[in-house]
């Protein structure tokens, strides 16, 4: 099967710009911009929470189109910590998820690791590796927010 070409997210960017656009893209259901964020490689790879190990753009897209079925992801990087070089860069955060349930309101936290590198065509993911969040992660948020509301 030949591999399908991905549409530039930006001309160049950074890391930072291609993690702004991913996390835009989940909050507005937009697949194309989403995919635009990965790199044109066969062996990119997905994982998202308690999910099999997804390789190449077909199986990532047809997850996130599976997803967005049931609706946008309002997800928020929140807790980003770095490592960058020349070529690649890490980033491994907590994605604070709003979620409207029946029952109301909710939120939920997925620990997630980005991994970008530097290609002909800019930065761009090769890898998103997702795992629920813990207690820990939603008391380390509430310990963030400031304890005086004004």
């Amino acid at each position: 099967m030949p591999k399908a070409k991905l549409q530039a997210a930006t001309i160049g960017g950074t890391a930072d710009e291609i993690e702004a656009a991913f996390y835009e893209a989940l909050r507005t259901g937009d697949i194309t911009r989403l995919m635009a964020c990965w790199a044109d490689e066969d062996d990119i790879v997905c994982v998202h929470p308690g999910g099999p190990r997804l390789l190449g753009s077909e199986s990532i897209r047809n997850s996130f189109d599976t997803m967005f079925a049931n609706g946008v992801i309002n997800a928020h990087p929140e807790h980003v910590r770095k490592v960058e070089s020349i070529t690649s860069a890490m980033h491994n955060l907590v994605e604070r998820i709003e979620l409207h349930t029946p029952e109301g309101d909710a939120v939920a936290y997925v620990v997630a690791t980005n991994i970008y590198m530097r290609t002909p065509q800019g930065w761009r993911m090769v890898a998103h590796h997702a795992s629920p969040g813990t207690q820990q992660e939603m008391l380390a948020h509430i310990e963030s927010l400031p304890s005086v509301l004004h």
